[in-house]
């Protein structure tokens, strides 16, 4: 018999790692709730009107497609089914996808229910999303996120709350991390300063990856995608910047000074980081060039979160768009969003061991069972405890009390009450701590309370 198998790119979790991802989804969920931000769920499928041609041709190739019910087959003549090309058929055989992101989803929501919102409409959705990609480390084929978005409001204090939410979460999470923002406008302004303004799209996908290619790589890159040498050369100062946050914006504002679009950009970023700085933000916001983000769509300012203490990619991502609604048409409506990757947060947790033991902490308190009588006796005083918070369970069978010790102490009970004939005599109970082994005979009240505290 085949041993049974979950899909490439999947994963199962233990209670555990529950417990590990719980704690991570409600410290962003309670920042995202004390900044306003109101929660909403899309479903997994979507119909592929909505997704398609929204990620790009590389983007619809990694979209998962699901088949028509019934019989989906009829209206395609078997020569068109031998030979017919994949997507076409694809687009006839099915209807629906799941999901790629939260964000075109929540375009479509924002449509669709444009009527009953209240713009500025916050919202934030943790949901998981499927992507049909090779899997590798750190990158699966489902995976969650948690994204916060802000529609309806042109005002750069959106950003701002953002970039604090951001700092007030893994200030919670204890993990320093180094905020990085850039501005599309600016991207725009270089491509214009070294007139291949017709080459934005290129030039901020190939310097994006200027920290894990390095310059030559980025360099070879541009030069492929048609680039001048006089244009890559000109270009080599610009994101070569270094220097305080100020001092890169002096520079780079006095090489767009006859851009627009870019002097617009540089004047955003000042802007946002001169309020940053009156915030006592815990970690670092650093003016970042080189951060182009993959997504085409972004219009204004981009963020990026690293670990400081962790090797791994992006932790956070987000920024401003100025049109996504107009794919489903609805033009005009300029949003901002961020988007935690809970599953790296995940990986940089485990590594630093930063999980508080409270949120771990499964079965508080459990009774041992010696049979009907004594459960019958023990029965209201794990209601009681219960009804004080306390996470209680009574073991189901009257088993060998050194098989009952056992599974206590391999599912980390922190105490274990006994009740045997001597203790219901005395209207008693003998509360055993697991951890220092110490036993001391309470009552109900007591008992109550020493878990508790």
């Amino acid at each position: 018999m085949n041993k049974p198998s979950i899909p490439k790119g999947t994963r199962d979790f233990s209670p555990l790692e529950m417990s590990k991802r719980n704690y991570i989804f409600d410290t962003i969920r309670s920042v995202f709730a004390l900044y306003g931000f109101k929660q909403i769920e899309t479903p997994a499928m979507e119909t592929l009107q909505t997704l398609l041609g929204k990620y790009g041709e590389e983007g619809d190739k990694l979209l998962f497609k699901v088949l028509n019910s019934g019989d989906y087959l009829s209206k395609i003549d078997r020569e068109e089914l031998v030979n017919g090309n994949p997507l076409h058929l694809a687009s006839k055989l099915c209807e629906k996808g799941l999901r790629y992101d939260l964000t075109v989803p929540f375009a479509r929501f924002v449509v669709m229910h444009r009527d009953e919102l209240q713009l500025p409409f916050k919202r934030y959705q943790i949901q998981p999303v499927w992507r049909a990609d090779r899997p590798q480390k750190g990158r699966y084929r489902e995976f969650y996120q948690c994204d916060a978005d802000v529609v309806g409001s042109d005002s750069l204090l959106n950003e701002i709350e953002l970039m604090q939410i951001i700092d007030t979460v893994f200030t919670r999470f204890g993990v320093r991390v180094q905020i990085k923002i850039n501005n599309r406008k600016i991207l725009t302004g270089i491509a214009e300063y070294i007139n291949e303004a017709d080459k934005i799209v290129p030039i901020t996908v190939a310097i994006d990856k200027l920290e894990k290619v390095g310059l030559d790589n980025v360099n070879a890159e541009l030069a492929e995608d048609g680039l001048s040498k006089e244009a890559i050369e000109k270009l080599q100062p610009v994101i070569s910047l270094s220097g305080s946050n100020e001092e890169k914006l002096d520079v780079i504002s006095n090489i767009l000074k006859d851009s627009e679009i870019g002097t617009k950009g540089v004047e955003e970023l000042r802007y946002i980081f001169g309020v940053l700085d009156k915030s006592n933000l815990k970690n670092e916001v650093q003016f970042d060039l080189t951060l182009a983000r993959g997504l085409n769509y972004y219009t204004g300012a981009i963020f990026e979160v690293k670990s400081l203490d962790v090797q791994i990619g992006s932790i956070t991502g987000g920024g401003r768009y100025d049109n996504l609604t107009g794919i489903f048409g609805m033009p005009g409506l300029s949003g901002v969003g961020i988007s935690f990757g809970a599953d790296r947060i995940f990986d940089v947790l485990n590594a630093l061991d930063l999980y508080p033991e409270n949120a771990m902490s499964g079965t508080r308190l459990m009774f041992i069972n010696f049979g009907e009588k004594e459960m019958a006796y023990c029965l209201p005083i794990a209601a009681k405890a219960r009804e004080n918070g306390i996470a209680t369970e009574i073991y189901p069978d009257a088993a060998k009390m050194k098989k009952q010790m056992n599974y206590a102490n391999n599912c980390n009970v922190h105490y274990v009450a006994i009740a045997g004939e001597n203790e219901i005599n005395e209207n008693k109970i003998t509360l055993k701590n697991m951890l220092t082994g110490e036993q001391r005979l309470v009552d109900a009240d007591e008992l109550v309370s020493i878990v508790k505290s």
